[in-house]
């Protein structure tokens, strides 16, 4: 019995002293600060519809003011406040209006990124926009791409709303740290 425990120990010490000059010639990554601002164009109405109401309270209307509408969206991400300014990617996920007083909507979504400079990449988005406060903020709790383990947050300001029709800009100002 004793040669095995022998054995054993000498091995795992001889894998340990192969182990050290490995670690010590790992570099660690880099942590990186990225601040990206773009307009996401939230059109449920019109041309180029880019957010559907899929779900909702039976006999109720759906409509992104009412609770428990469920809100599917491929909205486009601009350079700008103008619709057809340079697209830098496309926000696709939803959106679930959460709050019974039809105030509040859970983000759920990933910010897929189509531009020269970080294209392929993604961000993923998650939180509450309580929408009518003139700013809110909501999480950046994953990435791909150049964002890999990414991590941050994302300032959102209405800068166009037409409630009646449903249609809106926000300004996004998103802060992320990554590798």
């Amino acid at each position: 019995m004793a040669p095995t425990s022998l054995t054993t120990s000498s091995t795992i010490l001889f894998l340990l002293l192969l182990a050290i000059p490995i670690c010590l010639e790992a570099k660690p990554l880099k942590l990186k600060q990225t601040e990206v601002v773009f307009y996401m164009h939230d059109w449920e109405t019109g041309a180029n519809v880019t957010a559907i109401p899929i779900a909702g309270l039976p006999k109720k209307p759906w409509a992104v003011g009412s609770f428990a509408t469920i809100i599917a969206i491929d909205d486009t991400l601009t350079e700008t406040i103008d619709r057809n300014s340079a697209q830098i990617g496309r926000a696709q996920g939803i959106y679930v209006n959460s709050a019974l007083d039809g105030s509040d909507l859970h983000f759920l979504m990933s910010v897929v990124f189509t531009n020269k400079q970080y294209n392929g990449s993604t961000l993923e988005i998650q939180g509450a926009d309580r929408f009518f406060n003139k700013y809110r903020e909501v999480s950046v709790v994953s990435g791909t791409g150049m964002f890999r383990l990414a991590r941050g947050y994302a300032i959102l300001e209405t800068v166009y709303l037409d409630l009646p029709i449903s249609n809106a800009i926000m300004r996004w100002n998103v802060t992320v740290l990554h590798y």
